[in-house]
């Protein structure tokens, strides 16, 4: 018997993708003189969008997914710069470094969520 089924919400799904976007982010400012170098993102809203869809379309757990393209539920896109650069890269450090500030905060409020869920859990376990 499972007593918590989910037990961290959408908060799980959305710390594995606030991981992968920073992973990318620190890619985009470590390539940010490579010349040709396309910087990506996360669309999180689509990520977000698609787990929402996965919920209502599977009953269980151990279903497949219904998706046609797997690789596109990973919501990785390039990201459109504001000014072209004469070599190609399509990094521009403000926008990533902002960008990385603003998904590591989304990244700790998460997971102190998940913290914060996991004592209760423990302390209701405790019969605090």
């Amino acid at each position: 018997m499972n007593i918590l089924p989910q037990p961290f919400g959408i908060h799980e799904t959305a710390l594995r993708a606030k991981s992968r976007q920073l992973e990318l982010l620190a890619s985009n400012l470590a390539n940010a003189d490579t010349p040709h170098f396309k910087a990506r993102a996360i669309d999180f809203k689509q990520v977000m969008g698609q787990v929402q869809q996965d919920a209502l379309k599977t009953t269980d757990t151990r279903h497949f997914p219904l998706g046609e393209d797997a690789g596109s539920a990973d919501g990785v896109k390039y990201r459109v710069p504001f000014s072209a650069s004469v070599d190609g890269n399509t990094v521009e450090m403000s926008v990533e470094q902002a960008q990385y500030g603003k998904t590591a905060t989304e990244y700790r409020a998460s997971l102190m969520f998940i913290e914060n869920r996991t004592s209760t859990i423990k302390r209701a376990l405790r019969g605090e």
